[in-house]
């Protein structure tokens, strides 16, 4: 049995839907993703190894984690601990709204006044040497800002290109800056596959990216 849910929230003016589905025991995924007008926002993904195979009881752990996760994104959207880009309206859309061209100008003023540029974001991985063992991968990845302060809440995620169509594995750091991305390495198909690990937060990104083997080995750094 696949289990999931389908939510829309509203989120000031916006409506965002937030979906979370199983992608069965053969990928053994929790996956929810936040969609804005067809547009991804936020992916979080997570597995459930532990309760394979499947039987009645796991099948009931299996139901709980879902519903879990789920409602564990849609408070931290709510809460604002789960900060979302949400696309903003060009400049001709707003200046599509006639009658109002002066107030939109003075308030067009006032927003440049005011804006913040990113944080450089700084993406390390610390196990670069020993981050897999066998087929299990276990990333642990640190965020941090150009300054060296460390980045809660920071979205991160990795991938391997070149495999058997696997979706990025996520995660999100602790109070630390810190986070562990854990996954069973898929098979490689690819002629040049690569191992990519990504990291968002206050609208700034970084990435790294490591080639591979066709025998998975540590990737240089």
């Amino acid at each position: 049995m696949v289990f999931g849910h389908n939510s829309n929230l509203k989120l000031g003016s916006n409506t965002l839907h937030v979906q979370t589905e199983d992608r069965g025991a053969t990928h053994a995924l929790i996956d929810t993703t936040v969609y804005f007008q067809g547009r991804v926002l936020h992916r979080r993904t997570n597995n459930y190894h532990d309760l394979l195979p499947m039987n009645d009881e796991n099948q009931q752990a299996l139901k709980l984690r879902v519903d879990d996760q789920h409602r564990t994104v849609l408070e931290a959207i709510r809460s604002g601990e789960l900060q979302l880009a949400i696309p903003q309206p060009t400049s001709a859309s707003a200046n599509a709204a006639s009658g109002h061209s002066h107030h939109a100008e003075a308030n067009l003023e006032k927003s440049a006044a005011t804006v913040v540029e990113p944080p450089k974001l700084i993406l390390e991985l610390l196990n670069a040497r020993s981050w897999l063992t066998g087929k299990q991968a276990a990333l642990h990845v640190a965020v941090k800002e150009e300054g060296g302060a460390s980045i809660s809440g920071a979205s991160v995620s990795a991938e391997v290109e070149g495999s058997a169509g696997h979706p990025p594995y996520s995660s999100h750091t602790g109070a630390d800056g810190q986070a562990t991305i854990l996954f069973e390495m898929p098979k490689l198909t690819g002629g040049e596959p690569a191992l990519v690990i990504r990291a968002e937060a206050h609208r700034a990104t970084a990435c790294l990216r490591f080639s591979l083997r066709a025998k998975p080995r540590v990737p240089a750094v």
